[in-house]
């Protein structure tokens, strides 16, 4: 065991009177209370330390005694392995009573209550998420999770294919903690276990593949646990659309969005790996059980053609028009990427990229107007109800995109009344 270290100075949120308070009412009379995992790692690479949570030797009936007995609101969240979770002031904090695994399926454990800090630290996922600290900063670390951070190195906490075996969701964690957190080349042995055992992914709800890879390809630099995933045959297990389309333009896709201060977007990072045949996509969104605005998305991107370098504005703006800003804005930043990657070895890409900027510059600036005519006002100038009132709306519309939107709705009254 590594010897402690102090995370005091540098976690702000370690002096909120509710998490001291907290920790202060599950540590007494005998136990003992640390907080736990992604927010210790987190606060020793300066990233914000996100949620916070507390592991305890208190069983969950005495948690929940001395969260109530500390003034907090506790919920049994996942009372069956140990967890109570605490509401205490502006905080939400996930309380979980310290266990060792005695049965796994592949997905769920059944657990063992404890009071054994190393035998908890076993029995999770990676070195650098089995981290515990004091109410006092002090660090304690069972299993070389801090040797690990020096190096960002994503290690399975003792054999990597029983921790696998244990939860095969672990697959999908390694390459998204690599993503967030690694460095260098993934730890071999992880990686061989990943490859050698990723047919136990079946086993895995389709929610739960999907929000791993959500976060995976929300990473800032996400390509390289991308291309390891490939390497492994992971990546085309969960999501066989990707072999033959590949991830090459990703990386460009990330590279172009950090320059242009695009937020990170997962869902443009999928489509980027994905080719647009809107019958594959439609099954992939229903394979992978996506929200209706993720599959709207995804099938707009499919039905949409890409957008010519030469298009003018114009013509932009009737594609914006007719398909919208996101279809055509999810093309453009493709083109643009695809541009920039090719800007290298190609004469001539660094123009057109320029030109696909220009176009997104149009995007984000140009507000889609409004058709000025209805039927309604059709009707009441005497056109009766019928085909025939859709048949004249249609031409005066026509005839309004025609002048560049600028046809006034008394001009184009006049078109469809003739």
């Amino acid at each position: 065991m590594n010897e402690p270290i102090s995370i005091a100075d540098r976690a702000s949120w370690l002096k909120e009177p509710e998490l001291q308070t907290l920790l202060a009412a599950l540590g007494s009379e005998g136990e003992k209370a640390r907080i736990v995992g992604g927010a210790i790692r987190n606060v020793l690479l300066g990233m914000p330390a996100g949620d916070i949570d507390i592991a305890t030797t208190t069983d969950p009936a005495e948690t929940t005694r001395r969260i109530e007995g500390a003034g907090f609101r506790a919920i049994p969240t996942g009372v069956e392995h140990g967890t109570i979770t605490a509401v205490a002031g502006g905080r939400v904090l996930e309380v979980t009573t310290l266990r060792a695994d005695i049965a796994t399926d592949g997905r769920h454990a059944k657990v063992r209550f404890g009071t054994d800090w190393a035998d908890d630290a076993r029995r999770r996922d990676f070195t650098i998420n089995a981290l515990y600290a004091d109410a006092d900063g002090t660090v304690h670390d069972f299993v070389g999770g801090l040797d690990d951070l020096d190096t960002r190195t994503i290690r399975f906490i003792g054999d990597a294919r029983e921790r696998i075996e244990e939860d095969y969701l672990r697959i999908l964690r390694f390459f998204r903690f690599f993503a967030w957190y690694g460095e260098g080349r993934p730890d071999a042995d992880g990686l061989r276990a990943c490859a050698a055992l990723k047919t136990g992914l079946d086993r895995l709800s389709a929610e739960r593949v999907w929000s791993e890879m959500r976060k995976l390809l929300a990473a800032p630099h996400p390509r390289r646990a991308l291309l390891w995933m490939r390497t492994a045959s992971v990546l085309t297990t969960i999501i066989p659309e990707s072999e033959k389309w590949g991830i090459d333009l990703v990386a460009p896709l990330v590279e172009t969005g950090e320059q242009a201060g695009w937020e990170p977007d997962a869902l443009l990072r999928l489509i980027a790996m994905l080719p647009p045949d809107a019958s594959r996509l439609a099954a992939l969104a229903e394979r992978l059980k996506l929200s209706n605005a993720e599959r709207d998305r995804l099938l707009a991107f499919a039905t949409t053609d890409p957008v010519a370098a030469g298009v003018s504005d114009r013509e932009l703006k009737v594609r914006l028009y007719r398909q919208g800003h996101g279809p055509v804005r999810d093309r453009l930043r493709l083109s643009l990427a695809s541009a920039r990657g090719r800007a290298a070895e190609q004469d001539g890409a660094l123009i057109e990229a320029g030109r696909y900027a220009a176009m997104l510059d149009l995007v984000e600036s140009w507000d889609i107007p409004v058709f000025p005519l209805r039927g309604a006002d059709l009707l009441e100038a005497g056109i009766p109800a019928g085909p025939e009132i859709g048949k004249r709306l249609k031409a005066a519309e026509e005839s309004w995109i025609e002048s560049d939107f600028s046809l006034a709705r008394e001009d184009l009254l006049t078109q469809a009344l003739n």
